[in-house]
């Protein structure tokens, strides 16, 4: 079982860096951070988990800027976006920043990403919250041709550039792309475009664990597996075997923008159940 963390870097939590060489000195996977540009005032879209919606979104920081700083003071660790929100990103851009990325880390990323529920931040990017979805696949699809092509071009309803030069390449030819969302219709979009599937260990509604033999059938169905990271397991480490029972590659725990010295007794605990 690979198990990840991921958190919201701010200014107040453990800085970036001492958290990465951190996880990495006690065995752990990946480190995935979320995104949010910003947050519109308005608040007109409800957070999905309910209630008031945390000051650490307010206030995190840029994922990429953080990414590189942790590939360069770490060898092995894996580092990830957890999620990345791609619908309200420039799809040329965003492909040069992973592959900055990549390259920094020697082909370490890996691409978490997700469409977004927060629909008054979108519309300052000029982004439809309807057509959220068919945006994130056509940008993902333009980034992989900007990632292996010499002279990529793309041309789709929501993305369209003509051939065009872009280096630095990614280390891995095409970084893994791990799709986000819920069952089933997460799960669907992962198993149609993505390497892997994103999904949240518990919901509202049901929990990760109930509907994998429903997902089994979705792989048979389309003809294809992908590995599974659970994002937001449990910290109770005797929960985490039913994961590796139910063939679930990684678990990812998250944990709240705390100082090093909340942060760093959590990460030992964790560690000696490894």
């Amino acid at each position: 079982m690979k198990i990840g963390l991921a958190m919201f870097c701010t200014d107040y939590a453990i800085p970036p860096t001492e958290l990465a060489v951190a996880l990495e000195e006690r065995g752990f996977d990946s480190l995935w951070l979320p995104e949010h540009s910003h947050i519109p005032l308005s608040r007109e879209s409800a957070w999905p988990q309910g209630g008031e919606l945390p000051k650490k979104y307010f206030d995190v920081m840029d994922p990429f800027v953080v990414l590189g700083a942790a590939a360069a003071v770490t060898t092995t660790l894996k580092i990830a976006t957890g999620i990345c929100l791609v619908p309200q990103r420039d799809a040329i851009q965003t492909a040069k920043q992973i592959a900055t990325v990549d390259q920094i880390s020697n082909g370490r990323f890996l691409f978490g990403i997700g469409a977004g529920w927060n629909e008054d931040e979108m519309a300052n990017h000029g982004v439809a919250f309807k057509t959220r979805h068919k945006a994130m696949r056509e940008k993902v699809e333009a980034m992989r041709m900007i990632w292996t092509e010499s002279k990529p071009e793309y041309h789709g309803d929501m993305v369209d550039f003509g051939p065009m030069m872009t280096w630095p390449k990614p280390i891995q030819k095409s970084p893994p792309v791990y799709v986000g969302g819920e069952f089933p219709y997460g799960a669907r979009r992962a198993l149609a475009y993505g390497d892997g599937w994103l999904p949240h260990a518990k919901r509202p509604t049901y929990t990760l664990l109930e509907k994998m033999p429903e997902f089994r059938e979705m792989e048979k169905a389309a003809g294809r597996t992908i590995p599974i990271s659970a994002f937001g397991a449990e910290h109770d480490p005797d929960c985490w075997n039913a994961y590796t029972d139910a063939g679930v590659e990684r678990i990812i725990l998250s944990i709240d923008s705390d100082p090093a010295d909340v942060v760093l007794p959590k990460l030992d605990a964790w560690a000696k159940r490894f």
